[in-house]
C-alpha cells in the first residue's frame, strides 16, 4: 500500500464514524403504571445535520411473556409543535390508556418510528437515522 491508499483509508474511516454518530437518539425510560394509564417517557436529541421537522413512533406496552397489552401512535416532534433544532434536545411523553386497569405493572414499552421528516420536506431512514436505547 501507498501512502495515498493509507491516507485515504483513514479519511473514510473517519468519515464513517462522524456519519455513524449523525442520529437521532432516543432513551425510553421504563412505564410508570397508574390503574388504567401508563406513560412513557421519551428523551430525544437531534445529532442530524438538519433539524427534524416531525417524528412520528408508536409505543408498545409488553407485559413479561412479551405479550402486548397496550398501544400508541403519536408525532412525538412536529405536528402542531415545534420540531428538533440540529443539537437540541426534548422529551415526550407517550400515555397509554387501557379500557381495565392493566393486570400488572411489571410492563416493558417496545418503541419504533415510522416516520422522521427533516428540514426542506426531506425524509430521513427510521431504521438507520433513529437510535433507540432503553433505560432500566
Amino acid at each position: 500500500m501507498n501512502v495515498k491508499s493509507i491516507c485515504l483509508m483513514l479519511s473514510l474511516s473517519a468519515l464513517s464514524v462522524v456519519i455513524g454518530q449523525a442520529q437521532l437518539a432516543v432513551t425510553v425510560s421504563p412505564p410508570k403504571i397508574a390503574s388504567q394509564k401508563a406513560i412513557v417517557q421519551l428523551k430525544m436529541k437531534n445529532n442530524l445535520t438538519n433539524k427534524v421537522e416531525s417524528a412520528r413512533a408508536v409505543c408498545f406496552l409488553l407485559d413479561e411473556q412479551g405479550k402486548m397489552v397496550g398501544q400508541a401512535t403519536k408525532w412525538v416532534i412536529g405536528q402542531n409543535k415545534t420540531g428538533l433544532a440540529t443539537g437540541a434536545t426534548n422529551t415526550y411523553n407517550f400515555v397509554i390508556t387501557s379500557p381495565q386497569p392493566f393486570a400488572t405493572t411489571n410492563l416493558a414499552a417496545k418503541v419504533s418510528f415510522s416516520r422522521v421528516v427533516l428540514e426542506g420536506d426531506k425524509l430521513a431512514d427510521p431504521n438507520k437515522d433513529v437510535q433507540i436505547q432503553n433505560t432500566k
